[in-house]
């Protein structure tokens, strides 16, 4: 007879990477062309003039010169308000 149990496998001890999402460059600060202004996953950001969104939803400078952010109300599919900051390159 035995006197230990049977060892399983232990579903403890797995952590995924952060994936360092957020934004980059603040208000008023200098960027270049092609540079990440913002990380995130869907839109929490809005994209605004010379600015692009990638597949992975980050927001990136198409052009030169600063980062503005500035909030607009914006309507739903549903008819809904909601309050979406945008984010644009002057």
């Amino acid at each position: 007879m035995a006197h230990t149990k049977a060892l399983g496998s232990t579903k403890l001890g797995r952590d995924s990477r952060s994936k360092r999402l957020g934004v980059k460059a603040q208000d008023g600060q200098r960027i270049t062309t092609g540079q990440i202004i913002i990380r995130q996953r869907g839109t929490k950001y809005l994209t605004g003039k010379n600015v692009e969104r990638g597949g992975d939803d980050t927001i990136y400078a198409t052009r030169g010169g600063k980062v503005k952010f500035f909030s607009k109300t914006r309507s739903r599919f549903d008819g809904r308000r909601r309050s979406a900051t945008i984010v644009s390159v002057v």
